[in-house]
Formats: structure tokens, C-alpha cells, sequence
């Protein structure tokens, strides 16, 4: 299972475009489009600060902090959106 983290200032948008295989790269190529896991920042600055912290975790750091928030792996993508 491969995993993707990213920043935008529009998450339904970015969503739509992976689960439609919009955007080329690493995602359409793994077929990566469940959103699992999403943080709201205020301020872009900290988004950005938070996903290149995210990027360095290890690959269980990252699965436990989904687990943790998400123990079900639903796709948070229509709960995003409200």
C-alpha cells in the first residue's frame, strides 16, 4: 500500500483529481486516491512546515498515526469537504 502526502488550499479539488487520475506522477501511477488522513491549517506556512515533517516520519509513524485517527481506513473524502 503506497501512501501520498501533500499540501493544497483546496481539498476537495485535489482529491477529485487523484481519484480521477488527473494529476500525473507518483499518485496516477500508484493509483493513490483514498483520502485517509487530512489536518487543517490557518496558516500556509505551518501546512507546509507539517507535511515536510510528515515526509521525513518513518513509513509506521505514519500508519499508526492514521490508525490512531482513522482505525478503519475510510475515505475521509466526503467528511473533508463539510
Amino acid at each position: 500500500m503506497e501512501h501520498y502526502i501533500g499540501v493544497t488550499n483546496d481539498i476537495g479539488r485535489r482529491v477529485y483529481e487523484h481519484k480521477n487520475n488527473q494529476v500525473p506522477g507518483f499518485t496516477k501511477k500508484y493509483k493513490v486516491n483514498k483520502l485517509v488522513y487530512v489536518e487543517a491549517h490557518d496558516d500556509v506556512s505551518d501546512a507546509i512546515h507539517r507535511e515536510k515533517c510528515l515526509k521525513k516520519w518513518n513509513r509506521d509513524w505514519k500508519l499508526e498515526l492514521i490508525e490512531k485517527t482513522n482505525p478503519g481506513w475510510e475515505d475521509l473524502f466526503e467528511r473533508a469537504l463539510l
